[in-house]
């Protein structure tokens, strides 16, 4: 009765959560009325629109490639694989977690793309990449969040300090974590109530600090082209805003896009659309510009290897029923 207690309370979550994004979107839009002609306008400023959109294009693969080649280092303590092969899972593990809860679609399409049977540990190695892609999101949104207060002294609200030191805060907690994982993992396979969980995330204790370096430093790198790729589709539509300006809101739009809890509605659309419009508001960009970039960056970012995993998770299911 608790557990399912507990899944009512999130779901009522998520979904208020929802409306209240949903709101603040339209609210800005009432102000600020989408206006098509406006957004061509604000386009037709933009000098070599087609150089932008192929390099928004051609950085899409390079984001996925660094997430498979992330997923291939991690994954070999449980079975080895090939990069193609890891390219293939992360697909297929967008394209089920597009429909699927919080990060169960990701996390189900790289197990099943598996053909050894150690598949609890592979969850585990699931969790320890997607921790590693979160945890780098909010150091660096970290240092975004300091800058952007830094610029828009009308955020230095308690609030926006409090968020500082939260992020901050759990930034510390990762590296006493990373350092002391294996004495932490042990006293929870000590704990009654959780020792059957073990196979699951025992494997984030054999991980070497070796291994936990480099899949940090792919996660660092992949952060990178994922933010160049929001400054490319911001440029895409015109906007000209200095970039250091534009480069912070990005980092503060993706920490807190790691905050806010999974939705999983049309696979968190909504989400970086209201962080960006309430990010980008001082800088007094047009909403239904900045909403134009973000949406094409879920077409691109998402969408898009939604699409082509489709043929993946088809497989998948061939080789599961």
């Amino acid at each position: 009765m608790s557990f399912n207690l507990s899944k009512k309370i999130q779901f009522w979550l998520k979904l208020a959560t929802f409306c209240l994004l949903l709101a603040y979107i339209g609210y800005v839009l009432l102000r600020q009325p989408f206006d098509w002609a406006q957004v061509q306008t604000q386009f037709r400023t933009v000098r070599h629109p087609e150089r932008w959109a192929a390099l928004l294009l051609l950085l899409a693969p390079v984001n996925w490639g660094l997430e498979a080649l992330k997923w291939q280092l991690l994954i070999r303590r449980v079975e080895p694989i090939s990069f193609a092969d890891a390219y293939r899972a992360v697909l297929a593990g967008m394209t089920l977690s597009f429909a699927l809860p919080a990060q169960v679609g990701d996390v189900a399409g790289r197990v099943l793309s598996l053909r050894s049977a150690g598949r609890g540990a592979a969850v585990g190695a699931s969790m320890v990449a997607g921790g590693m892609q979160t945890y780098v999101t909010l150091v660096l949104g970290a240092g975004a969040l300091a800058w952007h207060l830094h610029q828009v002294p009308d955020r230095q609200t308690p609030a926006g300090w409090w968020l500082l030191a939260t992020a901050a805060g759990l930034s510390g907690l990762g590296v006493v974590f990373g350092l002391w994982r294996q004495r932490v993992l042990n006293r929870l396979a000590r704990w009654r109530r959780v020792r059957r969980f073990a196979p699951y995330w025992t494997v984030a204790g054999e991980y070497t600090d070796a291994e936990i370096g480099l899949g940090l430093g792919v996660a660092t790198l992949r952060y990178g082209i994922f933010a160049c790729q929001f400054y490319v589709a911001l440029r895409l539509v015109g906007i000209q805003a200095p970039a250091d300006e534009l480069l912070a809101g990005i980092g503060l739009i993706y920490l807190l896009k790691n905050l806010v809890p999974p939705i999983n509605v049309v696979s968190d659309l909504g989400v970086r659309e209201a962080a960006a419009l309430w990010v980008f508001a001082p800088l007094g960009l047009l909403a239904p510009v900045v909403l134009t970039a973000t949406l094409t960056l879920w077409l691109v970012n998402v969408l898009t290897p939604v699409l082509i995993g489709l043929v993946w998770v088809w497989r998948l299911n061939l080789v599961t029923e």
